[in-house]
């Protein structure tokens, strides 16, 4: 079933592709094929749709970039280290991993990916504005997914460059440039596309079928608290732990029962899946990351020449080690400890850079899952879970217990962190919701999801935490509070200089 998944509206927009896509994070795509302003079918909307879509395929390729979204996420925490080669085998990650970036050297794929997805979401919103003979419940899932969709681009934007310029239509004419927002202005215009994504009688709580892979209000739902969280947002608060309850107590979701098996192929779109890219192993090449549907996580985060002695895992480059005080944290008996981590004994594997002997077990290379022919390595069918229904819980837990939040609609905090133990453990491993025990659950269940540093972050534990003196694994780093924004891509600052929309530079980078 997964294969035919979006196939037919996802298709429709490839072949509207064009070699010019990422050339101009400002620049609009070509799903402006259709004349701006004029009517619009229902046909020329989902092909705008699907090319808004397609973007969630395009991250770990990103504009020809190894700049997958969960691993640039996590590098910056205390989970992961940089791994590969050594230092200079992706000297921008390198830097990224010490916080010590530089506008010449940061992660320009995944600001022109993403600058494309807001262009593209423009074009589906400016379409069904225009709609003709497009049938009322229809359009409004349409614009629903587009807002959302927008939002989600947008919101890594702004948890990774927090000031950025942004745009609502086409930048049809010269400069081609767009006024910067600071993040306060751009947390106002993610939350007008969530108040859309999020109404009633857009998107379905939980899509399946024909629609099994789109967006659900669900999604937006878990977005919206996303963001609200990271804003530390407290005047949303109770709206956020309303809508946490309403994904419980809507019976469409629960958690996988085994947390290790919920990561291979035929458990993608799982009863605890909310949203996940749908990756396909075949399509990308090494000369563009702007087609085809695999991945390049998997091959990226496996050790180099493994030799796995039970044939489920592959090698790959060996980036992305896990640190050994991350494989510490988990309490034995903990599943999600060998779920999450694969631990291979010296002599299997070829040592590289930062090397623990731990790697990430959930995106692992396995064989039969980048079938040839094609670039195999950039041809992994992983789908990426964004929101996973584990998500949920642990958010309304916070809510109550970290952030003062009444339990609502019938909701008991304790039990949803119980649900979490008792799938991690077998069976009944109840712990008080305390602070540092809802932490440290997140920090077991997420790890390697692209979620551990942005929570350092918003508890305000990122400079103590993340701020080291590890010789031995080649990590001497410091974290301030105006790191959190990476620093503006070189060759964006340099198009608009001197124009009336010039860039300035995030906190103290150069």
């Amino acid at each position: 079933m997964k294969r035919y998944i979006f196939m037919t509206i996802v298709a429709f927009a490839g072949m509207l592709m064009t070699t010019s896509c990422g050339d101009d994070f400002l620049t609009a795509y070509s799903s402006e094929k259709q004349e701006a302003g004029g009517p619009a079918t229902e046909g020329a909307i989902l092909s705008n749709l699907g090319s808004a879509y397609q973007i969630l395929l395009f991250d770990s390729y990103a504009s020809n970039n190894y700049n997958g979204v969960l691993f640039m996420s996590d590098l910056r925490s205390d989970d992961l280290f940089k791994g590969g080669g050594d230092a200079g085998d992706q000297g921008q990650l390198y830097r990224l991993s010490q916080f010590t970036s530089s506008a010449a050297e940061t992660i320009g794929g995944l600001w022109s990916i993403y600058y494309t997805g807001l262009a593209r979401c423009n074009n589906v919103i400016i379409a069904c504005e225009n709609a003709v003979d497009v049938n009322e419940a229809k359009l409004a899932q349409y614009k629903a997914e587009a807002h959302f969709l927008r939002a989600y681009y947008v919101h890594l934007l702004w948890k990774f460059w927090g000031n950025i310029p942004y745009f609502e239509e086409p930048l049809s004419s010269a400069p081609y440039m767009a006024r910067q927002y600071n993040a306060d202005e751009i947390y106002n215009e993610i939350m007008e596309d969530l108040a859309v994504a999020c109404a009633e009688g857009g998107m379905a709580m939980r899509t399946g079928g024909a629609d099994l892979g789109r967006a659900s209000r669900a999604a937006a739902l878990m977005l919206k608290a996303r963001v609200v969280l990271y804003q530390k947002d407290q005047s949303r608060y109770a709206e956020i732990t309303q809508d946490m309850a309403t994904i419980i107590n809507s019976g469409q979701y629960d958690l996988f029962g085994n947390f290790d098996a919920m990561w291979n192929d035929e458990n993608e779109f799982c009863n605890e899946s909310i949203f996940e890219s749908n990756q396909m192993p075949e399509g990308k090449t090494w000369s563009t990351g702007w087609q085809g549907y695999g991945t390049n996580l998997p091959a990226f985060i496996s050790p180099n020449e493994l030799k796995d002695p039970s044939g489920v895992f592959k090698g790959g480059w060996g980036f992305g080690p896990v640190r050994t005080t991350a494989h510490a944290i988990y309490e034995e008996g903990d599943s999600r400890r060998d779920a999450s981590i694969n631990v291979w004994p010296a002599g299997s594997y070829g040592v590289r850079f930062q090397d623990t002997g731990m790697f990430q077990r959930k995106y692992a290379a396995r064989v039969g899952y980048n079938p040839p022919p094609g670039d195999t390595d950039l041809n992994y069918c992983n789908n990426l879970r964004i929101f996973r229904f584990a998500e949920t819980l642990l958010n309304y837990v916070e809510l109550v217990r970290m952030h003062g939040q009444g339990e609502v609609q019938g909701v008991s905090a304790q039990d949803c962190f119980d649900r979490i133990r008792a799938r991690a453990f077998g069976g009944a491993s109840s712990i008080a919701p305390t602070a540092a025990n809802i932490k440290l659950e997140r920090r077991r269940e997420f790890l390697g999801e692209g979620m551990r540093f942005w929570d350092l972050v918003r508890w305000g534990e990122a400079t103590s935490v993340l701020t080291e003196n590890l010789p031995q694994y080649n990590s001497t780093r410091t974290f301030e509070d105006w790191m959190k924004y990476l620093p503006i891509p070189q060759g964006e600052m340099e198009k608009t200089k001197g124009t009336e929309f010039e860039l300035k530079q995030n906190g103290n980078w150069n």
